[in-house]
This record gives C-alpha cells, structure tokens and sequence, in this order.
C-alpha cells in the first residue's frame, strides 16, 4: 500500500525524491510545488468532462469515463515515472488527495515502484505554505530610490555570508513600468509564493534577513500577505544614492535593450509623468537620450518612493548616505549599521 504522509514530512522527502503532480496541465500551470513533474491522469478537456459528468449525471458515470481516459495511458504512466525515478521511489500527488493521486499511486506500486502520496494532497501543501509566513523573522529592509542598485547590494551582502530573500529575483520583474525588461515571464502570484516558501523555510529564523523594500505587487505577482506585514515593520536600512549616480545606472542596465520596450514602458506610466513630462521623456527617447529619460521617470519614482518611506513609523528608518555606486563598498557599510542597530536594540 503507498505510504500517506503529511505536508510536511512529504516535503522532507521531496528534496531527495522525484515528485509527480498528476493534477490536469491547466491546474499545473496555475501553480505547482516547486519541482514537481506533471503527469496528468486527465488533460484539461478530459479532466472537464469527468467534473461535469460528476456533477450532472452521477459518481459511477464519472469513474467509468475517467477510466475510458486513463486506461490506454497506463503503460506510459509507469514507463514516465520510472525513467523520474531509476531507483523505484517516487511521490505523488493531486488536488486534495483523493482518487486522481490514489489510482496513480496504485498503478506504480502494481509496477513494483515505492510509491508516497500527500494526505490533502496540493491544496494542504498551500495552506502550509501560507502558513509558513506567519512565522516571525528577523527581516532588515533595504531601502532605496529607484537606481540604487539594491539588488547588487543584496548580492554583496549574501557574498558576506547573510541571508537574503531576493523578492525581485524570483518575480522576475524589477518593479518598475521598466521592471520586467530582460526577465523572463512572470510566474503566477500563487507559484510566486510557492517559490518565496522554499527559500523561507530555509532561512534560520535566528539570524536576520535582508529583504528590498517593495510594494505589495511586483510586477504582476502579490507578496504574501503576512510577509509584507512583517516588512511594513521591520527596520529600514534606506541607502541614500545621488540622482546623478543613479541616473548613470539605470542608463547602463537599460539603454541596451530594444528601443520599443523602453516606449511602451516610459508610456505606460503617461498619466503618472503627466502630459508634459510625457512627451519629454518620449521625445529624449526618440534621441536616444537615456540619461534625460531616467532623470525625467525618477522624478515620479522618487515621489513615490519617498511617499511610501513616509508611511512607515518614523524610528524605523535610519537613512544612511551612500556617494557613490559601489554596491561591494554599500554592503560593509550596511553590515557595520546592522552589528550597531543590533547592540542598540539589545
């Protein structure tokens, strides 16, 4: 018989076992435990007929045209799983942990393969992973205006052995109208968070963690609630950089793309620019003038920027003034304020 085992005993063995998510390709897309391989029991269309048939006609009517499907997909069913899994042991699961994971389960085990489903199936593992985020953390934010180079800064600071949680790097998307220039496609707020569990539950909750300053959305993708709560109180390291250096930035990790992304995305925000800026930055753009495009767009940036800074309780923020670009230089001296910040608190 497989072994039923819980979320989070099912997630202890999915770092050294394959994982089969036989849920449809459609519900696999929406969001899936990071790893997983989709085997679907039913492609969407099928998938929709059997829920239909569920619903309208009855139980038995349901079971016998799932297994019309499923039958002549048997014998590929083991042969994909077997090539996953060489050594014999695979987990599986599907939505709730019914019947689409246990026939599954027992097809494999009938082919002589070790087989472990998740009680609850998909929907348990999101409630743990929503869960998950109410756990408090020692998170630190990095605050700064557009250009500031926080990315790099974060990059530096993990070099120096602390733990980051880089929000930007698993949405794909800098935040910005220019943000998702250069990335790949966005994944969908709910694998967002699937992929912010994996790294979050690895993180020691008894050693701080830098996190950027961001909004609830970016991009298309949504912070976990409960995440974004504890960001909107936890300290703010908010590294202060020149406009004129940070113009210089922007103008580097930009003006090498295609000229009509940087169009659509300076007219995207044409309301909030405002009618002249608008044209301005559009006609510097037409002139490859990138320097005066970024200066004009990081005049609503930091507004808003700074608007959002105000909303935070005024002794959580500790601005510290930064010359020069140098995210290597920026990430000690931020290091320096944390081990101080830390004694004070203490």
């Amino acid at each position: 018989m497989p072994q039923a085992l819980s979320p989070q005993e099912f997630l202890k063995r999915a770092a050294t076992l394959p994982v089969v998510d036989v849920r449809s390709p459609g519900e696999f897309a929406q969001a899936h435990i990071p790893g997983a391989v989709n085997i679907p029991l039913f492609t969407n269309e099928e998938r929709a007929v059997v829920g239909t048939a569920y619903k309208q006609v009855s139980k038995d009517d349901a079971l016998l045209r799932g297994l019309e499907y499923v039958g002549p997909k048997m014998a590929d069913f083991v042969r994909q799983s077997k090539a996953l899994a060489p050594d014999g042991e695979i987990l599986v699961h599907c939505w709730r942990g019914g019947m689409r994971s246990g026939s599954f389960a027992w097809l494999l085990e009938t082919a002589g393969m070790k087989v472990s489903t998740l009680v609850g199936g998909y929907k348990a593992y999101r409630n743990l992973v929503l869960d998950g985020f109410d756990q408090p953390r020692q998170l630190v934010v990095l605050g700064g205006k557009t250009g500031s180079g926080k990315t790099e800064i974060l990059k530096e600071l993990h070099k120096l052995g602390e733990q980051v949680l880089d929000l930007e790097a698993l949405a794909h998307h800098k935040g910005s109208s220019y943000g998702a220039i250069g990335q790949a496609p966005q994944p969908t707020s709910e694998q967002y968070e699937n992929d912010i569990s994996v790294q979050w539950q690895q993180l020691d909750p008894e050693r701080r963690i830098w996190i950027e300053d961001e909004s609830r959305t970016v991009g298309r993708c949504f912070v976990p609630l409960s995440l974004w709560e504890q960001m909107r109180v936890a300290p703010v390291a908010f590294v202060d950089l020149p406009k004129e250096v940070r113009i210089q930035r922007l103008v580097r990790e930009y003006a090498c793309y295609d000229h009509n992304l940087l169009f659509e995305a300076t007219d995207r925000i044409r309301k909030r620019l405002g009618g002249q800026h608008h044209q301005a930055a559009m006609a510097a753009l037409e002139q490859h003038d990138y320097a005066t495009v970024a200066d004009i767009t990081l005049t609503y940036y930091d507004k808003a920027y700074l608007h959002g800074l105000s909303m935070r309780a005024s002794d959580s923020v500790f601005k510290i003034d930064i010359s020069e670009d140098n995210p290597a230089q920026t990430a000690q001296q931020l290091l320096a304020w944390a081990e101080k910040l830390h004694t004070t608190v203490a």
